[in-house]
């Protein structure tokens, strides 16, 4: 059974601005309509009991406690710097 046609597989192909020859829609028919039976079947099945989660498995806090330590001196940080300027890194400007 057909879930997808050619005709929509090249709609949304347009909107996703890609383009496809013959051929390839010819191999991703089939394809998709795999893709869409497997979700039809998913789709099917009774989550009625089944509570809305975040997570598959239970977690317990995974942060670890903030201490406070010392950092790299400044001299460290920026000694292998390739560029540097007042003290700090210089990197190319982004427009």
């Amino acid at each position: 059974m057909d879930r997808i046609s050619r005709e929509e597989i090249k709609h949304v192909a347009r909107l996703a601005e890609l383009e496809f020859s013959e051929e390839q829609i010819s191999k991703l028919a089939p394809q998709l309509d795999r893709i869409l039976e497997h979700v039809a079947r998913i789709s099917a099945v009774n989550t009625e009991d089944i509570p809305p989660t975040a997570h598959a498995v239970k977690m317990n806090n995974v942060f670890r406690e903030d201490i406070p330590r010392d950092s790299v001196p400044h001299e460290d940080a920026v000694k292998n710097a390739p560029c540097k300027q007042e003290g700090g890194f210089k990197v190319p400007r982004i427009d």
